[in-house]
């Protein structure tokens, strides 16, 4: 459970896991079908990334990137073809831009850094709105709402993950080596994981899910039975 600013009860579910695990993907599924707020906490982090990218801001400037995460001129709004979100940065639309594998990593250092990850904590806690929030991320259950109702940890191999996005950038066109992504998830994992503040682990209580062999609407409909256990709609 979280509160919202009229200290009424919001609910609060969490997905956390490796990148590629399909974390984001579920997170959408389930807020679009119980019509619930929607956190793509790994969005925020990407969006500091590219603002010190466009902005020549040294990712190895800690003070400087903490100032830029607790100013970032962003703004999520419904999507026009009501999927997903729309999101502007500094007044522009990023998309394709936010999730290219150079950003995805110089989030990953952003990520590390604890005063970035401070300047962002509350901002991330202030997606908790009624009638409830469905939040994904690395450390959505651990550190950011840790009284959440639900908590799943979403894993799966490094060769499932790598192979997921290699399929994805193939569907739309983009030559990669398979070889690279997997080295670079591994990487990612490596530096998620040993972190200093915050590292990417399942909460005590998470419920941990394993997809290398399932479905999405497989592990959709593992975590709506996890929701009806708790009796959470």
């Amino acid at each position: 459970m979280s509160v919202n600013e009229s200290q009424t009860p919001v609910t609060v579910v969490t997905i956390d896991g490796p990148s590629g695990s399909g974390k984001g993907t579920i997170a959408a599924l389930l807020a679009g079908e119980l019509g619930w707020k929607l956190l793509d906490s790994g969005a925020l982090y990407r969006l500091t990334a590219l603002a010190a990218m466009n902005h020549g801001v040294d990712f190895a400037d800690e003070s400087s990137l903490e100032v830029l995460a607790g100013h970032l001129d962003v703004q999520f709004l419904p999507s026009e073809t009501g999927a997903g979100l729309t999101i502007i940065l500094e007044g522009e639309r990023v998309g394709a831009s936010l999730r290219t594998e150079e950003v995805g990593a110089m989030a990953s250092r952003v990520a590390a850094l604890p005063g970035v990850r401070a300047a962002l904590l509350q901002r991330q806690r202030d997606f908790a709105e009624l009638p409830g929030l469905v939040a994904d991320g690395r450390d959505m259950g651990t550190v950011v709402f840790p009284d959440a109702a639900l908590k799943v940890f979403l894993t799966a191999s490094a060769e499932e993950r790598a192979k997921r996005r290699y399929d994805q950038l193939h569907q739309k066109g983009i030559d990669a080596s398979f070889d690279r992504l997997l080295a670079d998830i591994q990487a990612r994992d490596e530096r998620d994981s040993q972190r200093a503040v915050a590292p990417l682990k399942p909460a005590d209580d998470a419920i941990i899910l394993d997809s290398t062999r399932m479905s999405i609407q497989e592990v959709f409909n593992k975590v709506l039975e996890q929701m009806r256990l708790k009796g959470l709609f």
